[in-house]
């Protein structure tokens, strides 16, 4: 693998059953980021985080960790990607306390959002104008997953998530602009609970070696607390890629739950 492969949580929870994975020292996020190099912060769609808490986070990390922020639902949700150059304003200074350790901005789509090309393509060019990084986007409705939506896609460089469990089978493979991979291992069958067995996790990593683009993959079964214990088990697995930027030891399989 010559891609830089990034493994992480919705989050950085450390359920109990895992706590013995992890460093003893520190806040659950400094003790996450001793074994991971990234995280996706999902709190960000649900409210807004003042400036200082994004660099209290973003102090608590080493040099070579990044996280995903995810925005806020008023953009994506409740105002549908329209008129929201005031929020998106925001959404930028609140975000600017993360300094350089801010990864790719997530954009989740609502499941009846369709594509309408006179929407999506001025709102990325806005979002790109804040945010010059990778920026990711999930959507659910079928139509994002059509020839025009994924020119689009590719032309504004935004990389379409690949999620699990799909919601059209085009969803279960990365899209858009091809020079960066994310997937979003949600759970399955029960979304957000269930953890992904060994043979799953086989398949996943066969799929993160063959890219020669940069990966993340960030586990978002969290509900059961299964995330940690399937991001570690993923990393045991792709060994030869430093889960920690300060280290490269090796990590003792955990069982799966």
């Amino acid at each position: 693998m010559s891609a830089k492969v990034r493994i992480g949580t919705a989050g950085w929870s450390i359920p109990t059953r895992f706590a013995d994975a992890f460093p003893g020292d520190g806040s659950h996020l400094e003790r996450y980021a001793q074994r991971f190099d990234a995280a996706e912060i999902n709190s960000s769609f649900h409210r807004p985080h003042r400036p200082a808490t994004y660099a209290r986070w973003a102090a608590a990390v080493p040099d070579g960790f990044r996280f995903a922020i995810k925005l806020p639902k008023e953009i994506t949700h409740t105002k549908r990607l329209v008129d929201v150059d005031p929020a998106l304003d925001r959404f930028a200074a609140e975000t600017a306390g993360i300094g350089d350790r801010l990864g790719p901005v997530l954009v989740q789509l609502p499941p009846k959002l369709g594509f309408d090309p006179e929407i999506a393509d001025p709102f990325f060019r806005a979002l790109r104008t804040r945010f010059p990084g990778p920026i990711v986007c999930e959507p659910r409705h079928a139509s994002w997953f059509e020839p025009e939506a994924e020119r689009l896609l590719t032309a504004q460089e935004v990389a379409r998530v690949a999620a699990h469990p799909a919601r059209v089978p085009r969803a279960a493979e990365p899209g858009g602009w091809p020079g960066f991979a994310y997937y979003r291992l949600h759970g399955a069958p029960r979304t957000y609970y269930s953890p992904y067995e060994p043979p799953e996790l086989d398949a996943f990593a066969r799929r993160i070696r063959a890219h020669a683009e940069p990966v993340w993959c960030i586990f978002d079964n969290t509900a059961s607390g299964a995330a940690a214990g399937n991001a570690l088990e993923l990393a045991n697995q792709l060994f030869s890629i430093p889960i920690n930027p300060k280290s490269i030891e090796r990590i003792e399989p955990v069982p799966p739950a």
